[in-house]
């Protein structure tokens, strides 16, 4: 039997994360966690397990370092596995480590592999599950990712949304359930965590970064980022998309920090000057990222996270997905969707720019971290 979600001012949670944007989230709440202990009467316990779904040292130990994230208590490594087989065995581990360390709460981000496994451990040894990012659906059931967000959605106690549209969809799913000898699931809308990040971590970003760094002028390039195994498996797409950054690349410089998965899939095609023209950099950190992303003039991307970092950054954004879990976006005017088309993508191209209603507040109040915390302790 799941146990009644705890309501004591001292609270053990067990953090489980494996992927780059994870990271991110987590790095807002573990801030906010550590800034509540050092100023009340309350302490909280937080252990962290980081899966090694993404392995790369620019990938994932930097991120610990520039976002002082503490470092993990279990260090895992299922990276560079099928979905099956890192699923599997996270479970297997995870679930061990949940035993070990008997939590109060098994607190996950997003959905990934690592996301699942977490909450279905903790579920099915009866502790129960806080889901960040909670609500999100792209209604694509071939995604892996939609995958793992409706099952931990399912399975977990309370469901921290970033937004409405994240609230509307879990109630028109019939959310909140009944939990087994609890109350029901408890939803509530927190905002944005990557919202906290980027606010907190932009003035950093421009700080310590110059652009210069990289030859680059202000609002004159296009940064663009790849890796969605929808995109990358895909031959046709992939050749369509790389058209279209060349065509773009006519007209203003391309940066892309190319990703492990997507330089394989090139490597494997025999198409590596598919690359040729853009400006190509290594997998960077957070700090970077962030720097080149609010100097962008334009941002391509497949990643969810950085749909709406563009947003956050009022930078315009072509989306290149059939659909996006990230409607708000679009619904704002600052985000397109041109799939892998090369005629959409160069549409959406000659057509972007900042929306009329440039104020927009649809992602919280740069509070996030700190109401998902109140929200545990209570």
């Amino acid at each position: 039997m799941i146990k009644p979600f705890p309501r004591n001012t001292n609270l053990k949670i067990l953090t489980v994360l494996g992927a780059r944007p994870q990271f991110i989230k987590a790095a807002t709440v573990s801030r906010a966690i550590r800034s509540i202990n050092a100023t009340e009467n309350t302490f909280i316990d937080e252990v962290i397990v980081h899966t090694g779904q993404h392995y790369d040292s620019n990938m994932s130990d930097i991120f610990f370092e520039q976002m002082n994230i503490p470092q993990p208590d279990h260090k895992l490594s299922f990276g560079s596995l099928s979905h099956g087989a890192m699923t599997g065995r996270m479970l297997e581990s995870i679930e061990s480590i949940i035993l070990k360390e008997s939590p109060d709460l098994v607190l996950v981000y997003g959905d990934t592999n690592s996301t699942m496994a977490g909450a279905l451990s903790a579920a099915k040894v009866h502790v129960p599950v806080a889901h960040v990012e909670a609500g999100l659906r792209s209604f694509n059931l071939s995604m892996p990712e939609e995958v793992n967000r409706v099952l931990t959605d399912r399975v977990s106690q309370i469901l921290f949304c970033p937004s409405q549209n994240a609230v509307n969809n879990l109630e028109k799913e019939g959310y909140p359930f009944s939990m087994p000898n609890s109350k029901k699931q408890q939803i509530v809308d927190v905002g944005d965590v990557m919202y906290d990040a980027t606010l907190f971590y932009s003035q950093s970003a421009t700080e310590k970064i110059s652009l210069s760094r990289w030859e680059l002028d202000e609002k004159n390039y296009a940064l663009c980022t790849l890796h969605r195994a929808e995109n990358t498996a895909d031959p046709a797409r992939l050749k369509s998309i790389f058209s279209a950054l060349q065509d773009i690349a006519k007209e203003l410089p391309v940066v892309l920090p190319l990703h492990p998965r997507t330089k394989s899939s090139l490597q494997k095609l025999g198409q590596l000057d598919w690359l040729e023209n853009l400006f190509l950099l290594e997998p960077i950190p957070y700090l970077e990222m962030q720097r080149l992303e609010m100097s962008a003039k334009i941002i391509l991307t497949d990643s969810g996270g950085m749909q709406k970092e563009a947003y956050f950054h009022k930078v315009p954004c072509i989306t290149l997905r059939d659909e996006t879990e990230w409607m708000e976006t679009i619904e704002a005017g600052w985000n397109q969707l041109a799939g892998a088309s090369f005629d959409e993508i160069i549409h959406c191209f000659q057509n972007s720019g900042k929306p009329k209603d440039e104020s927009r507040d649809i992602y919280g109040d740069g509070q996030a971290a700190m109401k998902i915390v109140r929200e545990l302790l209570k």
